[in-house]
């Protein structure tokens, strides 16, 4: 079953684990996407600005194996399995991010699988791959970790919706230690392991940091028409379409109060939603500055 470095240093959280794979299996076809794809509306890429962009480009090819398939200017964009999910523009000009304004929380990478997320385990844990930490929520299970600029990486698989459990009418979601012992039982003797973020590898959702969560679910119920899924208090909001656990997610753990993003500073750029049906392309602005758009799926 492999694993080890400390049992992934202990198991459930905080690990110590730098490394490189390259896109890779054709197991799941760019018709066979996951739950979170197939609904009205869904997460199709993300832009980020960066001081220096090939550093975090190659960042995302060597831990996630995503494949640089277009380069313009100071633009770098990263697909899996020939579907764009990142767009990096650099510019040696901008502030650095700061983690208590609004902004990127994270950026959440779906795999095809459970067996897929143990795969990148094993080689976060033989290539020795920084992690921030790890967790079940229920519905999913996830590794937290980030980029050289401070962005915030997601990197999980899905439980099976059929799975997912709603007491009192509200889904369960929550967050509990990640087993990894049962995790690493996906990956079997002779096991082909991690070669990249494979065909079928989305971006699953996009956690915000806000100034304020009623605002922030007020813009997307109305603004874009997002439904509530679940609210932790006044401090987090979890939003989508189609009934998937959550295409957005927006917080104000560290940003309460946090007024309007500088335009000059590096983090999130824009957030790119694909709707399904005849859609006329269009570009939002949340209450914090952040570009919302969306195209047709």
């Amino acid at each position: 079953m492999g694993l080890n470095r400390r049992e992934f240093a202990g198991a459930a959280g905080a690990a110590l684990i730098a490394g490189g794979a390259r896109a890779a299996e054709t197991e799941t076809t760019m018709d066979n996407l996951p739950f979170a794809a197939q609904t009205p509306v869904s997460i199709a890429r993300v832009g980020l600005r960066a001081r220096d962009a090939d550093k975090v480009a190659d960042y995302y090819k060597a831990v996630l194996g995503l494949v640089e398939t277009g380069r313009s200017g100071s633009t770098i964009r990263l697909s899996a399995g020939g579907r764009e999910l990142l767009e990096i523009e650099g510019s040696a000009a901008l502030k650095a991010d700061n983690p208590r304004s609004a902004g990127l929380y994270h950026t959440a990478f779906l795999l095809p699988s459970r067996l897929d997320l143990a795969r990148w385990v094993q080689h976060a844990i033989d290539t020795r791959i920084p992690v921030d930490g790890a967790s079940d929520h229920h519905v999913s299970e996830a590794i937290y970790l980030h980029d050289p600029e401070g962005n915030g990486v997601e990197i999980y698989a899905d439980r099976d919706r059929t799975n997912w459990s709603y007491p009192n009418g509200s889904l369960k979601m929550g967050t509990e230690a990640l087993n990894f012992g049962s995790l690493m039982q996906e990956v079997k003797p002779g096991d082909a392991g991690w070669k990249g973020s494979r065909d079928g590898t989305v971006v699953g959702h996009v956690h915000l940091r806000v100034g304020d969560t009623g605002a922030a679910e007020q813009f997307w119920n109305g603004d874009m028409d997002f439904d509530t899924v679940v609210k932790y208090g006044p401090q987090a909001v979890f939003l989508s379409t189609g009934g998937y656990h959550h295409h957005i997610g927006a917080n104000s753990w560290q940003s309460a109060g946090a007024g309007p993003r500088a335009v000059d500073t590096s983090g999130l750029s824009f957030v790119e939603l694909a709707a399904k049906g005849p859609v006329t392309s269009r570009e939002d602005i949340d209450p914090w500055g952040n570009v919302i758009r969306t195209v047709g799926a």
